[in-house]
């Protein structure tokens, strides 16, 4: 069995009840956030090497790695192929942390943008921006709405509710 279907495997398992698949995710977030405080207090941009040894140098075993794969390949400039990796395959893991910061406030993972590494990593002000970028892309705008009484958009100069708004 493949590495990401072990992932996708346990994944599927802790649903079998809400306390099951929270205990999972608290475990797993856990796991993945002393990876990342690794990886950013390191500044750690570039990263390559065996899954196996990989998941050994950051204390989870090759399937919770697997699950960190899967959570970054969205945040790296060349994105792995994940169901096609075995554990003693190499990966190369080259961080774009301004597209890792935006793609943690958009899950949101708080306990992954709020650490403290970031600091060394993008300043204060760089990460107040991609913040307002972020919230920027989900404003929605509405488009104005015609009031029953305004001048309809057709142009013909009678009100709305006289002209394209008229009940059929």
């Amino acid at each position: 069995m493949a590495l990401y279907e072990e992932w996708k495997n346990i994944i599927e398992k802790s649903m079998e009840s809400e306390e099951k698949q929270q205990e999972f995710w608290d475990d797993f977030c856990g796991r993945e956030q002393k990876i990342y405080e690794k990886i950013l207090g390191e500044k750690q941009g570039e990263i390559k090497g065996k899954i196996s040894d990989l998941a050994q140098v950051y204390g989870v075993d090759t399937t919770y790695f697997m699950g960190f794969l899967d959570g970054i390949n969205d945040s790296i400039k060349e994105p792995n192929d994940l169901e096609k990796l075995s554990e003693s395959d190499t990966v190369q893991i080259d961080i774009d942390f301004e597209k890792l910061y935006y793609n943690m406030l958009a899950v949101p993972a708080p306990w992954l943008y709020e650490l403290e590494q970031w600091e060394g990593i993008l300043s204060a002000e760089k990460r107040k921006a991609i913040t307002k970028e972020y919230n920027r892309s989900k404003t929605i705008v509405k488009e104005n709405k015609v009031g029953r009484n305004d001048p309809c958009p057709c142009g013909s100069g009678k009100k709305y509710k006289k002209c394209c708004g008229k009940a059929s």
